[in-house]
Formats: C-alpha cells, sequence, structure tokens
C-alpha cells in the first residue's frame, strides 16, 4: 500500500517535466532572467527525482518477476537465481524509497546559494572576541576542506585579538544548505589566556549565516542611492592615503518588518579599487534587505513549518565549547565529541550530517511521507 501511495505522488511529474523544458528554451522565459533561473532549477530538480523514480519502478518490477518466477517456475536452479534477485531487489529498495521520499519534501530554495557569515563576539569581553577569532578560523579550516571561496568583506579586531566582529563571502556549490546550520550562540568554557588563577569562564559569540542575494531576488532603485567617496585609512604607502577608493553608500528603503523608512549605511574599503569596492558595497546592500525581506518571509510561516535543527535563531543556543573536557556538544541534537581540536581545527562535518538527518526527518514528517 505504501509503494503504491509513494507512485501516487509521482504521477503526471513526466508531464511537468516536458513542460518545463519547452518553457526554458522560450526566448520570452529566458529574458525574463528570474523566471528563467526558477525553471532551470525545477527542471533539474525533476530530471533528478524522475531518474529516481525510475530505478524505485524498476526495482518494483523486478521484485514482482522474481516472486512469480519462484512461485510458477519448477527448475531448482532457475528458482536459486529468482532468490538472489529478489534478495538483491528487496536489500536496495528502502533506500530507493528514501531517496524518492527525500526529493519530493520541499528542498529549501535559499541552500543552493553562497553565504554570508557574520561571528561577532557577544558577553565575556576580550575573551569572546578571542572566541570569535577562533570560530573565524574554523570556517576558514573548513571552507579549505570543502574547496570553498571564502573572503573577509569586513573585519573589527578585539583589544587583545580575535575579532569583535567579522564578516565573510563563502562561495561554492551548496555553501547556504551546509552553514545555515552554525546560526546561533555558541558558547565557550575555558581559562581564558589573561586568567591568572585557572578558573574557567564562560563567553559566547553569535554566528549568522544568511544566504548570499543576488542581483534578481531584490529589486533596488540605484537612481535613489547616494554615494559618498573617501580616502582609505590605513598605515599609508603609495597610494592608500591619497586615492579616494573608499565609498560610502546610503539607500532609504521601507524595511517590510518595522513598516517605517530606515537608512542603510554602507562602507567598504576592501579593495585599492573604487569601482570594485562600489560593487562590493551593492552586493553588501542586496544581501542585507533580502535577509531582512527573508527574515519576515521566515517569521510568517513560523507557525506552519518550524524545524528545531536550522531556526535561524540568532539567540539561540546552539553549541557548547568545552575546553577543559576538550568536549563539544550541539544541544539541537544532543550530539557530543570528545575531540574539541579537530573540531576547531574544520572537522565539523559529521556535525552537520547529523543536523541535515535530523532535519529532514522532521521534513518528511511534515509532508506526511
Amino acid at each position: 500500500m505504501e509503494e503504491n501511495t509513494l507512485l501516487s505522488r509521482l504521477d503526471g511529474l513526466d508531464i511537468r517535466f516536458e513542460e518545463v523544458a519547452t518553457l526554458i528554451t522560450d526566448p520570452s522565459v529566458i529574458s525574463d532572467q528570474k523566471r528563467y533561473v526558477k525553471l532551470t532549477k525545477e527542471y533539474h530538480d525533476l530530471e533528478t527525482l524522475l531518474s529516481a523514480t525510475r530505478d524505485y519502478k524498476s526495482l518494483l518490477s523486478a521484485i514482482a518477476e522474481a516472486k512469480q518466477l519462484i512461485s510458477s517456475e519448477e527448475d531448482a536452479e532457475l528458482k536459486a537465481m529468482a532468490r538472489e534477485e529478489l534478495e538483491a531487489a528487496e536489500t536496495r529498495l528502502p533506500e530507493a524509497e528514501l531517496r524518492i521520499k527525500m526529493l519530493l519534501v520541499p528542498a529549501d530554495p535559499e541552500d543552493a546559494k553562497n553565504a554570508v557569515v557574520e561571528i561577532r563576539g557577544g558577553t565575556g569581553g576580550d575573551e569572546a572576541a578571542l572566541f570569535a577569532g577562533d570560530l573565524f578560523r574554523m570556517y576558514q579550516k573548513f571552507a579549505e576542506r570543502k574547496g570553498w571561496g571564502f573572503e573577509v568583506t569586513s573585519a573589527s579586531p578585539g583589544a587583545s585579538g580575535g575579532y569583535k566582529e567579522i564578516c565573510i563571502n563563502i562561495a561554492g556549490d551548496g555553501v547556504y544548505g551546509v552553514m545555515k546550520y552554525e546560526s546561533g550562540v555558541h558558547r565557550v568554557q575555558r581559562v581564558p589566556a589573561t586568567e591568572t588563577q585557572g578558573r574557567v569562564h564562560t563567553s559566547a559569540a553569535t554566528v549568522a549565516v544568511l544566504p548570499e542575494a543576488e542581483e534578481f531576488d531584490v529589486e533596488i532603485n540605484e537612481g535613489a542611492i547616494k554615494w559618498d567617496t573617501f580616502r582609505s585609512g590605513g598605515a599609508g604607502g603609495q597610494n592608500v592615503n591619497k586615492v579616494e577608493s573608499g565609498v560610502r553608500l546610503r539607500y532609504v528603503w521601507k524595511n517590510p518588518i518595522t513598516g517605517v523608512e530606515d537608512e542603510i549605511l554602507i562602507e567598504c574599503t576592501e579593495t585599492r579599487d573604487q569601482p570594485k569596492n562600489k560593487e562590493r558595497a551593492l552586493s553588501r546592500l542586496r544581501t542585507y534587505i533580502y535577509s531582512r525581506e527573508r527574515e519576515k518571509y521566515l517569521s510568517d510561516i513560523a507557525q506552519r513549518r518550524k524545524t528545531l535543527v536550522s531556526t535561524g535563531d540568532r539567540s539561540a543556543k546552539i553549541r557548547t565549547y568545552n575546553f577543559p573536557q576538550g568536549r563539544m556538544t550541539d544541544h539541537r541534537i544532543n550530539y557530543t565529541v570528545y575531540n574539541l581540536a579537530a573540531f576547531m581545527d574544520g572537522d565539523i562535518q559529521e556535525c552537520i550530517d547529523r543536523l541535515t538527518i535530523a532535519e529532514n526527518t522532521e521534513r518528511m514528517k511534515e509532508a506526511s511521507l
């Protein structure tokens, strides 16, 4: 019965696939970048689902044929071969079924995007800034392992090291879908370098992970942007204090969360090239506006769809890093490892895999699968 129910959910997929395949070749669709990107993604998703469906149906047919052969065949050798084929097909069936169920669960459309990661030292003063620096290095090492691009867009160093605040762009295949689980409060328990009596202190840093906005995600009236240029600060040199390469962007918009007009102020001094700084400032403006619109969207659907694992709540304590015990605990899934040194060195994939499984299990329950 479950197999028939699952197959009934797949009815009409091939028709929609052919429809989308035709649409993405239509010049009017191609000229509408936002619609074209959406349809292209749907095309690839349907292609993957149809491939999984063919494999699943093939296994069901193999099982039915093997059972028929076992019940009707007189030859002992052929019966034995049929039993082997039946056992092999029945072994593979649950995995094929699970794959289809996972593909049927509506995916977060943001998962495929690059990510903007903001790390801020929280309670704990200088020690919190040092821990924010440790988290920054952890993500940097993790990005290296994944082969992702990793770029610091702004940073405010702490007085004793680390960062009071640091923002990073991480680029690669499916970055946001992986990094989104890092949003929240990260708590650390250890003896600070400044502690003379060896007492363990508790401090924290917050991590916010946002999907990077693309140009067609948000509408910005570029004519309403006010630009200022200024000389970048720094230690000097042939260029840094002589050319107005730094840019300051001012943009007034209606905040969808508060409903009132706000002025956004963004400065960018990362490069000595003014056009590049303008481009980066625009990118950060798009991401900022997009994140606020997405925040409003998530708030609106919070009661309808909410998962324990990736709520995106920046105030929720998600992990504790206990250095004296060499322990990391993720409180969302009660997952603990006692190899904290390796974890802080970027070996965080297993934890993220477990978080992904936990969330996918919840999503399948919501979809009645």
